[in-house]
């Protein structure tokens, strides 16, 4: 059998077995000898363990120079967002949501600064670390996170990805959980050329995960929060069909018809990341999700036009909700017990405040 035609039966059975899945409507199914009997990652390629040591070049860490089960061996959620911004954002507000307290005298401090690509944070057992953007800078970040997993010897991590995106008949605002994740082309693949050769990988989420997360919106959330599929593709401007970038060869109606299409499939938001995040965690045996707020309707235009203010508010709506998951897992596992457990060095926080304040007028 040719190599053109293997790599269409494997294509034609990965979105078969997608398919079955999504038809099933059961949990998940994982590549088998993915972990190990503890629940510790088991990594796919045997060279990692014949190496004097693994330099996780990205990140500036390595499994010699660093203790990497010592520092990283509690880590129960991997959180990944586009900006080192957002994700430092994200680590201050999951600190005050699990209560977890730095000792005195400290502070957050960026894990990978001198790698100068990534940000990365760790607040307890959940690290927050940027991604950067689209597929490539992903692909680089999860390879070397995977590798983390395994050399911390983490137990059952999960990782999720905190976006935004670009919706397709959805407001401004809305809340999406990534239930399939598909390509361009509507696949739901991830196509990498390996040794001149193309592979494929589905892309698969945690259906768990997305059933539950769905579960935790509030009917309070001022917002929807909806369950769909999302679109990833290998640019903004023309590979979203936008009229806005330096090159553009089709018209308006050309964009409209084919966004209606994708609307059409289920479709109801784009952005530059889903499929291989889902491949890669999939694939590794990792259990993941997506969840991104829209930051507009495509049908009715291409540039984000709301303030600043409202976006960033905006921002923190899928953070808020990831929150609650990881609330309730550690909850369950006793580990919020724990925590509260400690004694705060803060007797009295209006005193605390006005100490602050005082402070800060004399400055």
């Amino acid at each position: 059998m040719s190599d053109q035609v293997q790599n269409k039966v494997g294509l034609k059975k990965a979105n078969d077995s997608r398919s079955h899945e999504s038809d099933a409507g059961e949990d998940t199914v994982y590549p088998p000898d993915t972990r190990y009997n503890d629940g510790s990652v088991k990594l796919r390629n045997p060279n990692i363990e014949l190496m004097d040591q693994d330099i996780l070049y990205h990140l500036a860490l390595g499994s010699g120079s660093h203790d990497l089960h010592e520092m990283f061996g509690d880590v129960k959620f991997v959180c990944m967002g586009g900006t080192p911004k957002r994700m430092e954002n994200f680590a201050h507000f999951i600190m005050d949501e699990i209560g977890y307290k730095l000792p005195a005298g400290t502070q957050l401090q960026d894990i990978s600064a001198f790698s100068y690509r990534y940000s990365m944070y760790k607040v307890g057992p959940v690290l927050s670390i940027s991604h950067g953007m689209g597929v490539p800078s992903l692909g680089i970040l999860l390879h070397e996170m995977i590798k983390l997993m395994y050399h911390a010897k983490c137990k059952d991590p999960v990782f999720m990805r905190i976006g935004t995106c670009g919706g397709i008949g959805v407001e401004g605002g809305t809340v999406v959980i990534t239930e399939d994740a598909v390509d361009g082309l509507l696949r739901s693949t991830h196509e990498l050329a390996v040794l001149g050769k193309l592979v494929y990988r589905p892309a698969i989420l945690d259906k768990r995960l997305v059933r539950e997360l769905k579960g935790l919106a509030s009917q309070d959330d001022p917002y929807d929060t909806i369950v769909g599929k999302t679109m990833c593709t290998a640019d903004f401007y023309e590979g979203q069909g936008r009229l806005d970038g330096a090159f553009c060869e089709y018209s308006e109606q050309d964009k409209m018809d084919y966004l209606q299409k994708l609307h059409e499939f289920g479709v109801v938001n784009i952005e530059m990341e889903c499929t291989i995040f889902a491949a890669l965690t999939h694939y590794a045996g990792i259990k993941a999700a997506i969840v991104c707020v829209a930051l507009l309707d495509r049908l009715k235009g291409d540039q984000v036009m709301s303030p600043k203010e409202v976006m960033n508010e905006w921002q923190q709506r899928p953070q808020i909700l990831v929150s609650r998951l990881i609330r309730k897992h550690l909850t369950q596992a006793g580990y919020l017990k724990n925590l509260s457990s400690i004694p705060s060095a803060i007797r009295s926080p209006r005193r605390f405040r006005l100490v602050q304040q005082e402070s800060e007028a004399h400055e």
